[in-house]
């Protein structure tokens, strides 16, 4: 939840590849591959995208994302992402324009401000986890009806320790997240990302919770949206109009395009809501977590896997913009934005085109080219920075 919030769009990709309706990793061996280095591996699977190793002299660690360098070993396996287990094989490499070398643009880190609504039972090892994923000097805002008082006693008994916060600093407000006026009450329009949790105090109740859930996301949206400069739009017959002029869901989702919201889910028919409305991302958590056990429980190799990408330290799915391995007016198929990756030490999985809805991980054209635009994106794995 917390890395879907830091990058829109990261819940349907987690979405895609733990269900089983789509590609999902898997951990093969491949002996016809021994003495090839990863960066040959990587572009050996028409049909499937590797991202890792396990390997057999290591008693089986499980790498992703290793050094180019790395040339397989007799008993080590590959991990992909692809369609099923039969469905992909390695083939002869192909030919591929060579990886010219670009300027590596490293942004640094900037400090956010995060808002946490509602309380849950593990919130002390959320904020434990955004510490560690946030820059130094990032503020975390905490809203709920839990007195201070009590809500710091809470997060003591949890484990919480204070001290040892580095790179965020905790602001507390007391109010209800489903009342307007107290919601009017913070600067909705400064923070970088709002998380709604389905709060504890209607946890028994799926419909309950995300009931209260949307309330809070339509209110906050409106707000942002009352606070949003005024913006115009050139209309079909040629006059000037308000975007959102005559349109409540134009105004939010006006608002969507300045923040980020997370809304944890409960019930899977609430997710067409926010899927329809567009004013939202959404972490479905129960599904989430129950096709993240399935996954595991077909093979529990998988569970390392996931272990890593879940963590604090280590690599992580992210979303990059197109710019940081392509030029301008510049034609690569995929497998040349792969390579073209590898010189940011990343594995790039998929994209998302600029009108798409949706990403495409492991995409089925591997070897055609074209030319992307500056407002594609492109689904990495990387180490965490």
């Amino acid at each position: 939840m917390i890395q879907c919030a830091r990058q829109p769009g990261l819940a349907q990709i987690w979405e895609d590849i733990l269900g089983f309706e789509n590609c999902e990793f898997y951990i093969k061996r491949w002996p016809q591959l021994v003495g090839m280095q990863f960066e040959d591996v990587l572009i050996s699977f028409p049909d499937a995208v590797p991202c890792g190793i396990k390997m057999a002299s290591y008693g089986g660690k499980i790498i992703l994302n290793p050094d180019d360098c790395y040339v397989l070993q007799e008993g080590d396996e590959v991990i992909v992402i692809a369609e099923d287990d039969d469905t992909y094989t390695p083939s002869p490499l192909p030919k591929v324009k060579e990886a010219v070398y670009i300027d590596i643009v490293r942004h640094e880190r900037n400090s956010q401000k995060i808002l946490l609504c509602g309380m849950r039972r593990d919130i002390d090892d959320m904020i434990v986890v955004l510490d560690a994923f946030l820059a130094p000097g990032s503020e975390l805002w905490m809203f709920n009806d839990v007195p201070e008082i009590d809500r710091e006693r809470k997060l003591i008994e949890g484990g919480l320790d204070f001290s040892r916060l580095e790179n965020i600093t905790l602001v507390h407000r007391d109010g209800n997240a489903v009342i307007r006026r107290h919601l009017e009450s913070l600067p909705l329009e400064s923070f970088d990302s709002i998380l709604i949790l389905a709060d504890e105090s209607v946890e028994d109740s799926a419909i309950q919770a995300d009931s209260r859930s949307l309330a809070t996301l339509l209110l906050i949206r409106d707000i942002q949206a009352k606070r949003l400069p005024y913006k115009e739009a050139i209309g079909s017959d040629g006059f000037r109009r308000s975007l959102s002029e005559g349109s409540w869901m134009g105004e939010m989702q006006q608002a969507s395009d300045k923040s980020v919201i997370i809304s944890e889910i409960l019930d899977p028919r609430t997710k067409n809501l926010l899927y329809m409305s567009k004013i939202s991302d959404y972490v479905l958590s129960n599904e989430l977590v129950s096709m993240a056990l399935a996954m595991v429980a077909e093979d529990r190799q998988i569970n390392y896997v996931l272990e890593e990408l879940f963590a604090e330290q280590g690599n992580e799915l992210q979303i990059r913009q197109s710019d940081l391995y392509l030029r301008e007016d510049e034609e690569l198929n995929f497998f040349e934005v792969m390579l073209r990756a590898r010189q940011r030490k990343e594995v790039v999985i998929g994209y998302r085109l600029e009108d798409a809805e949706r990403a495409i991980i492991n995409p089925p054209d591997k070897v055609s080219r074209r030319r992307w635009s500056p407002k594609d994106v492109f689904v990495a794995i990387a180490e965490k920075e």
